[in-house]
């Protein structure tokens, strides 16, 4: 069978399994002749999906067989093992998976094809409960602790109750995969297998002869008669998002967020802020530009169809324009009547203050902007001709407004934080050691100042002088 046919057949037979149809799957695929390690591991999904043990441990180990790195296939083999009630084979094959996960957290078979991710922490649970099967409770409670450690993600809560299962030396149920995940074929391959048609249909966009829609050859058709003396007036189109506004002055831009414009030119505005700023696109680029540069400008077909007038052959001289040029709104000191004024927090925003305001309304402004209280805002500004930034408050406004140039202010902004609050604190039960850089490290013993909850299941904490998020499980009230 070449490689063409078993692409399609593999195809098939997953669509078959999305159908619901597992039989008519089974049989697409024991009908291809060269099975790879992927097709046989589906194999024996189904089979194990269908309670044929015996198929399935066969389908595995044509698997592991032609791919002995392939660690979903011993995890699977594992769980055929255990529920064929073989717990020391069950055991081995488990042990393999985590060996082949080389230290590693989790495998990720998505660019593999199926949609699924080996956990190390779920292989070792597996392996805690063979392990309570055989009666070797201490064994078994060693590996679902080291579990715990390894566990990256909050929904794998099944854990903490096998611990607690292990600690009353009670059994739990197996983790396993959920049936009907499947390798699939590479969809560029699939969509390959589809025929093209790369020379395409014609398609008629200009004729003289009304409603044709002829596409093919035809000799020179008959002109048409009485031709208008007077040529229609052209539409004009529309752009395909944003609303066109005409651009009224120059801008410069000062960041690689903004975009440079001329007096005259057409952008259209995809977005207008709060803040007066507009996402904009010009020459096919995006960039913020103030929106009291623009204005609204009506490019509708209607609008721009307008009487014409009989031509003159001997008129040269166009028409004058028959809107009035806009004149630039300025103070008496020529600064624009609006300074923008750009403010550097954890993120840059952008805001229109009119000079000369005090620094408690300024203040207010920025606060309302940031959605955080004034009190624990503080503001500073370079000072002309010299690199130091200096705090701002009522006695540095005359000198912060006299730094506005081009109708521009920069500041920087920061936020105090209120930690007078008296914290909870909690003692460790167990040792944890961190599996990722946001976790806490502590020892049995130690005390737990809680910052915050995270979740029913994860804390935020401080522990010898390290802050961190470590298990709610791991630690009990002072």
């Amino acid at each position: 069978m070449s490689f063409v046919n078993t692409l399609r057949h593999w195809d098939e037979a997953v669509a078959y399994v999305e159908k619901g149809d597992v039989s008519s799957a089974l049989r697409t695929f024991l009908a291809i002749e060269e099975k790879t390690s992927k097709i046989t591991y589906n194999i024996g999904c189904l089979h194990l999906h269908n309670d044929e043990f015996d198929a399935a441990e066969k389908a595995f180990d044509s698997s592991i067989g032609k791919d002995e790195h392939l660690a979903v296939a011993f995890f699977q083999r594992g769980i055929t093992f255990y529920k064929k009630e073989k717990f020391e084979e069950s055991l081995l094959d488990f042990q393999q998976t985590f060996k082949e996960l080389r230290g590693n957290q989790l495998i990720d078979y998505k660019p593999l094809g199926l949609r699924y991710k080996l956990y190390a922490c779920e292989v070792l649970h597996n392996i805690g409960l063979l392990y309570a099967k055989l009666g070797k409770w201490e064994k078994a409670q060693e590996n679902l602790l080291t579990a715990l450690n390894l566990r990256t993600e909050a929904k794998f809560s099944h854990i903490d109750q096998a611990l607690e299962s292990i600690l009353k030396q009670k059994l739990f149920s197996l983790a396993v995969i959920k049936p009907g995940l499947l390798f699939k074929p590479n969809k560029n391959y699939v969509a390959e297998l589809e025929k093209k048609d790369y020379l395409g249909k014609a398609k008629v966009l200009s004729s003289i002869v009304p409603a044709d829609n002829f596409s093919g050859f035809a000799p020179l058709q008959p002109q048409v008669e009485d031709v208008p003396s007077t040529p229609k007036a052209p539409e004009v189109l529309r752009a395909l998002e944003g609303e066109p506004h005409t651009v009224l002055y120059e801008f410069i831009p000062e960041t690689k967020e903004e975009l440079a414009v001329l007096p005259g030119n057409i952008v259209f505005v995809l977005q207008r802020g709060t803040d007066n700023w507009a996402s904009v696109i010009f020459n096919e680029r995006r960039g913020l530009v103030p929106y009291n540069f623009l204005e609204p400008l009506d490019i509708t077909v209607a609008s721009k169809v307008v009487p014409v007038a009989p031509s003159n052959r001997n008129e040269q001289i166009p028409d004058p324009p028959r809107r009035r040029a806009p004149s630039k709104p300025t103070t008496s000191n020529g600064v624009s009547s609006g300074c923008i004024v750009k403010v550097h927090f954890v993120f840059t925003i952008a805001i229109c203050i009119t000079p000369g305001q005090p620094y408690t309304a300024m203040l207010q402004m920025i606060s309302t902007k940031l959605k955080l209280a004034a009190s624990a805002l503080t503001l500073s500004y370079i000072k002309p001709d010299s690199n130091e930034r200096v705090t701002v408050d009522e006695s540095e406004m005359e000198v912060l407004w006299s730094c506005v140039k081009n109708n521009r202010l920069t500041l920087w902004c920061s936020a105090s934080e209120d930690r007078s609050e008296t914290r909870k604190k909690m003692v460790a039960l167990y040792s944890y050691k961190a599996s990722t850089p946001e976790d806490l490290v502590f020892s049995k013993g130690d005390v737990i100042t809680v910052l915050s909850k995270v979740n029913e299941e994860w804390f935020e904490g401080e522990c010898n002088g390290k802050t961190g998020i470590f298990p709610s499980s791991f630690v009990t009230d002072q």
